[in-house]
């Protein structure tokens, strides 16, 4: 029997604190819930996973993440109700400033799920998924 209890909050250090802040909050509809602007930091979430996100130190030299070289976050899943909602939202986030997307909605293997990936616009790749069922 596993000794934890699930995700707690994910901490993501990012470029621009405010900005990733405002993408989560007005892209995806998510409500910010903290801030500390001594750290900085802030908080948010989507009523199930919750988001510390952390202002990178600039002065010492902020070094964006490469995927297939970093040890640690390789991207965060988030999931969707609808594969409707997926189209919705890729095209509200292919026009979103900032976004650099990967790959708009496509089958998983042989499907039904569906997914996109995409960084927003402080540099954290994202995938959208929906589950298929």
């Amino acid at each position: 029997m596993a000794e934890t209890l699930g995700v707690n909050h994910l901490g993501l250090t990012v470029t621009e604190l405010d900005q990733t802040t405002a993408f989560f909050v007005q892209a995806l509809g998510w409500v910010e819930t903290a801030r500390d602007e001594s750290y900085p930091r802030s908080t948010v979430t989507d009523g199930s996973l919750r988001l510390t996100l952390w202002q990178a130190d600039r002065a010492r030299g902020v070094v964006g993440f490469d995927r297939r070289t970093n040890i640690g976050l390789h991207h965060l899943a988030l999931a969707v109700a609808t594969s409707g909602d997926l189209d919705r939202i890729a095209a509200k986030l292919a026009n979103w400033p900032g976004v650099i997307v990967e790959f708009m909605p496509e089958p998983v293997g042989s499907g039904p799920r569906r997914h996109m990936m995409f960084s927003e616009p402080g540099g954290i790749r994202l995938e959208l998924i929906w589950p298929g069922a």
